[in-house]
């Protein structure tokens, strides 16, 4: 019985070894409001250190194992431009309408985009974005944009219908991204045929208390930052009176 139990202390021991040897490679603390904000900037910044441009302007992370991507530049040397909110932009350089149009906040986008949602997170004494999610992949998924994203605008009848439906009271910010329709000003849409080709024209990191920090939301989503990866196909003046 003694050898029995003495086991039992052993196999026990040995998994808690081996639970804080897996601790240490990523660190899972519950984190206050404004240490949040830091992990989001910290790993904001290593996520422009780590990944560059593609020819088309997809956004691709150095690969520590070859060297045929050394010459490429970061997207850190692109001037990166970080807003008060957190919400960090870059202007892709020759991928921006010669004329485009001004975005108001009720247009009716067509997105083509590769947007990932990431959370935060100590990996090897680095802040890094971990947790990937593909939030949307239009290149590898049905390869024409997204139409009129409900995160930048959310149509009332929609959210109507939600809180109808659910006996709830929520506001736009239930669906919209803030910190997407603020970093989205700064860029102008093309008019595009959902059949062209595709050149992205930048990037838009939107930190967690920029999009849904920890609010309700439909994605149910809780501290995680995005980061869009985007050409803006086109812009539309949204009809008031018959779609909303």
């Amino acid at each position: 019985m003694k050898k029995i139990l003495l086991g039992i202390a052993l196999s026990v021991v040995a998994l808690q070894g081996c639970k804080k040897d897996g601790d240490d490679e990523e660190e899972v603390v519950a984190l206050t409001i404004e240490e949040q904000n830091a992990y989001d900037d910290a790993a904001a910044t290593k996520f422009l250190d780590s990944h560059y441009f593609d020819s088309k302007g997809l956004i691709v992370a150095f690969d520590d194992k070859v060297d045929t991507d050394d010459n490429n530049p970061k997207l850190s040397s692109y001037s990166p431009v970080k807003l008060p909110s957190g919400v960090i932009y870059i202007v892709r350089p020759g991928a921006q309408p010669t004329v485009g149009k001004e975005l108001a906040t009720t247009d009716v986008l067509s997105l083509m985009q590769v947007t990932t949602s990431y959370v935060s997170a100590k990996v090897n004494e680095q802040i890094i974005f971990a947790s990937s999610t593909v939030f949307s992949n239009n290149i590898e998924g049905s390869g024409v944009p997204t139409d009129d994203p409900a995160y930048y605008y959310v149509k009332s009848s929609v959210l109507k219908n939600y809180n109808t439906t659910y006996n709830t009271t929520h506001g736009r910010s239930f669906y919209e991204m803030e910190g997407l329709q603020e970093g989205l000003k700064y860029f102008k849409a093309f008019d595009l045929e959902p059949s062209a080709d595709y050149n992205m024209q930048g990037v838009i990191i939107v930190p967690s208390r920029a999009a849904y920090a920890r609010d309700a939301n439909v994605f149910n989503y809780t501290n995680r930052s995005f980061v869009f990866n985007f050409q803006l196909y086109n812009a539309k003046t949204r009809n008031m009176q018959t779609e909303d």
